[in-house]
């Protein structure tokens, strides 16, 4: 056991739980936020393998602290001002109506529901506003829902994190506050002032590197670390001026970067993901672990009555009112009314001030800690598993994602989506050429004007919308760039390519080449003018795979398969699809007879002359 007691192994033994966790999830669909709470219970109390505090000991809170900085600015750097376009009223509602709405009940909850005195009650309270992004990222990875639900929760849970730190700051200080000033007003004032100052340390640093990055003062491969030292630099000033005021500096510094031109590759933008992801599973495995079965011992029974009221009476009242007269649709305000859960802020917060109120000797302080921690465990566990079950009841689940996206409208591309949507599978052709929209548009395809890569990163395009993407311009560079650029966001086993020369069939790292033999652009193009087509074939215990295979004739090929469960597996030259019994077969073949052939080559061409 000497090697589990080691701080190194125990830190790499976080580092694999939490990305274990999230990997777990994505495998099984299941929220992250639960799983990693479960894992960090598991090795913290159960197993006692993960003491924070005996193993970080005073490194503990400033470990939070920075890593829950570094996740604010990340989803602040999120927050483009875009996306209010519709739900910009609704966002403003959350954060001014229900926010205090909130906090008025939920102190109530606490005073009434768990026994607990004013004073603490509306520290709680003012705490339990918070929706952080530590909790709502993962849980709207896993959804697909409306954009307008999407972006009014990722809003919410970003900017009220710092407002619900701020607002226990203020009460903090009201409480232990000995001189003969100890009124709400001088506090107020003094807590808006230090976030005033935050706010224009956070707005300065962030124009200052909107300025410094395009002009090339700082070398690309600097830039990831500069920003990230920036952010720490940022969040600790203004923590000295005043505790929990870096949380507006890390958060006005991302929105800023995020609505101003960066002129950086998307290599930065990677970066402050994966390190968001890295953190979120670190902090909340560390979290999780120092709930110790004191803690534990501490919960009393009416504890349960405060969280009835917290889930059931202020979180639906308090949207609700909120969203009374917006444009927002009943169905959707009862899911976002719903949807409340907290997380790492909620907790690293409240044990905070609980630590300081307990050696203040404040009495019911001790209670803020259980009680914190129970309402952690019970919004992540109700709202993480019943969310995709409540947006499917109430109609506003959009599904997975089943649609085909074709970069490039060419001839071959668009019988390609012919088909495909002869299959009833829904098809996006994008182009930058108009013209070559036509005819895309013409044969009853969707389709949308622009480069595809700038829709994407617009958010023009809703990529959880498609299973599969194809790269299908003339141009091999472009191919590969689209494949490179929303590889990471897709999945590269995701995207398809076609090879454009005999060349980029060699090439490796730059995505997967459609069919087994890689047939490149011009040869499909060719052989589209001679009249091949694509067929499809229902693989049946009579008619097999091997029946299949055997009907193909010289370079005839299957380009994908369609599976019962509606999913579309490309064929490439390192993918090759199971074809089962009950499976659809798409294939590229040649016109069946000499005479077939010849009337589609003078169709084709007449059509190509026609055109031109």
């Amino acid at each position: 056991m000497e090697i589990v007691d080691s701080l190194m192994v125990k830190i790499a033994l976080i580092g694999l739980l939490g990305i274990g966790a999230q990997w777990i999830a994505w495998r099984t669909g299941r929220p992250a936020i639960a799983l990693m709470l479960i894992v960090g219970i598991i090795a913290g109390p159960i197993l006692g393998i993960i003491d924070p505090e005996r193993d970080f000991g005073a490194l503990q809170e400033p470990i939070i602290k920075l890593a829950v900085a570094v996740i604010l600015f990340e989803g602040g750097l999120s927050l483009n001002f875009r996306e209010l376009r519709q739900a910009g009223g609704a966002v403003t509602a959350m954060v001014f109506v229900a926010g205090p709405i909130a906090w008025v009940l939920g102190t109530a909850a606490a005073h009434y529901g768990a026994g607990l005195s004013w004073e603490i009650s509306a520290l709680l309270g003012g705490i339990m506003i918070v929706t952080g992004p530590t909790v709502i990222g993962p849980m709207l990875r896993t959804l697909r829902v409306p954009s307008r639900v999407r972006n009014i929760l990722k809003w919410e849970g970003i900017v009220n994190d710092p407002i619900g730190a701020l607002l226990a700051v203020g009460i903090y200080a009201y409480i232990t506050y000995e001189g003969p000033d100890a009124n709400i007003a001088v506090i107020s004032m003094d807590v808006l002032a230090a976030s005033f100052i935050a706010g224009l340390i956070g707005a300065g640093l962030g124009f200052a590197l909107t300025w410094l990055f395009p002009r090339g003062k700082v070398p690309e491969y600097l830039k990831a670390p500069f920003l990230l030292v920036t952010v720490i630099f940022g969040f600790v000033i203004a923590d000295l001026i005043k505790h929990e005021t870096g949380l507006i500096t890390v958060t006005v510094m991302g929105i800023v970067m995020a609505n101003r031109q960066i002129y950086s590759s998307q290599a930065l933008y990677r970066f402050k993901e994966d390190l968001a992801v890295l953190l979120i599973s670190g902090v909340f495995i560390i979290l999780s672990a120092t709930l110790d079965w004191e803690t534990v011992q501490q919960f009393r029974p009416q504890f349960v009555i405060f969280l009835i009221l917290l889930l059931f009476v202020v979180r639906p009242i308090s949207v609700l009112v909120a969203l009374l007269f917006s444009s927002v649709p009943w169905r959707e305000r009862l899911f976002i009314a719903w949807i409340a859960p907290r997380g790492i802020v909620a907790v690293a917060i409240t044990g905070l001030f609980a630590i300081r109120l307990v050696d203040y000797g404040f009495p019911g302080a001790e209670a803020l800690v259980p009680l914190s921690f129970a309402v952690v465990i019970a919004t992540i566990f109700a709202h993480g598993f019943s969310a995709s079950w409540v947006a499917e009841r109430l109609g506003i689940s959009e599904g997975k994602g089943e649609g085909i996206l074709i970069a490039g409208a060419n001839r071959w591309s668009i019988s390609l989506g012919k088909m495909l949507k002869s299959l009833d599978i829904e098809v996006l052709v994008t182009d930058n050429s108009k013209f070559a929209l036509r005819r895309a548009r013409s044969e009853g395809l969707a389709v949308r004007h622009g480069d595809v890569l700038d829709e994407a990163h617009n958010d023009n395009i809703d990529m959880g919308e498609f299973q599969h993407l194809i790269a299908a311009t003339d141009n091999d560079s472009q191919n590969q760039l689209i494949t490179a650029d929303l590889g990471p966001e897709m999945g590269y086993e995701q995207i398809s390519r076609l090879a454009n020369d005999g060349q980029s069939k060699s090439r490796v790292g730059h995505g997967r080449l459609l069919f087994e033999s890689g047939t490149d652009f011009g040869t499909l193009l060719d052989r589209d003018l001679a009249g091949w087509r694509f067929s499809k074939t229902n693989i049946t215990e009579k008619f097999t795979v091997e029946d299949y295979r055997k009907n193909l004739e010289t370079d005839e090929e299957p380009l994908a398969v369609f599976k019962p469960d509606r999913r579309l597996l490309f064929f490439a030259t390192d993918a090759r699809p199971v074809i089962e019994d009950g499976d659809v077969v798409i294939s590229y073949v040649a016109p069946d007879t000499p005479e077939e052939r010849k009337a589609d080559r003078a169709a084709k061409e007449s059509e190509k002359n026609g055109e031109s």
